[in-house]
């Protein structure tokens, strides 16, 4: 029998049950690539993080949504850096993860943890019937790696019902829905149904993207965000040219193993 350890964790949240939980399962090396999307479905969590040292001092890092394999994710990272440093490494302060989006590191600074992540350029972009996806008309949708839309004020991002199947049906079809915030700077939603995730609770990866709008849009560099998900979180960005820095607390809920 084969035992594989698991640390449920909190992103985004200085307390247990809010933000995004994220499974994490620290390896010796990979399992089969079948056998880790299977632990993805098994957890039915939105994304499931497995790493692997490497002889450099660094890990390999990979992430499993229920029913695919992604290129980035924001939140099991920092659940990731977390495990290392709090759980694994305490007396480390910094650890970098290598990833399909490249070089990804997180540190410890004071209570929260600190990632630094690529930016993602926002541009105007015709992607399909928003207005019908989200039951508003935005005032304008931008497009990277994800698409984005932007409404009024925090309450229309908050009203927001989606329409899940025309939401698919959008290129790209994983959506944010962002507006100033009523005491932050902005506040945001993300829809992926594609991805076997209705609503995300909090996408730090979305901030990749949602951090060079605004830091543009507000003329500032420093960021305090709410994703204004059912559990909600908070983050704090900032814009470095073509990188961000992502930043939040994580609070751990579980450990155990899964017996293979």
């Amino acid at each position: 029998m084969t035992r594989i350890p698991v640390y449920q964790v909190d992103a985004f949240s200085d307390r247990a049950f809010g933000g995004n939980p994220a499974a994490v399962c620290p390896l010796d090396d990979w399992l089969p690539d079948q056998t880790m999307q299977a632990i993805g479905m098994e957890n039915n969590l939105s994304e499931t993080a497995f790493f692997r040292p490497r002889t450099d001092g660094d890990f390999d890092l990979r992430w499993f949504t229920p029913v695919h394999e992604v290129d980035l994710c924001g939140h099991a990272t920092l659940a990731s850096g977390h495990v290392v440093l709090r759980e694994l490494a305490p007396d480390r302060g910094t650890v970098t993860f290598h990833t399909r989006s490249g070089a990804l590191t997180v540190t410890q600074v004071d209570d929260r943890l600190l990632m630094d992540f690529p930016a993602w350029t926002p541009n105007p972009a015709e992607i399909g019937d928003v207005s019908g996806a989200i039951g508003v008309e935005p005032e304008a949708v931008f497009a990277a790696s994800y698409a984005m839309a932007i409404l009024k004020d925090e309450r229309a991002v908050r009203a927001v019902e989606p329409d899940h199947a025309r939401i698919r049906a959008l290129t790209p079809s994983e959506l944010i829905v962002t507006a100033p915030g009523d005491d932050c700077d902005f506040v945001s939603r993300f829809f992926a149904p594609a991805g076997g995730i209705d609503e995300d609770p909090v996408t730090g990866s979305a901030h990749c993207l949602l951090t060079p709008y605004w830091a543009d849009r507000l003329s500032k560099n420093e960021l305090h965000a709410r994703q204004v998900s059912a559990r909600g979180g908070e983050l704090w960005c900032a814009h470095r040219g073509d990188r961000v820095e992502i930043a939040g607390h994580a609070t751990p809920v579980m450990v155990g193993e899964f017996q293979l």
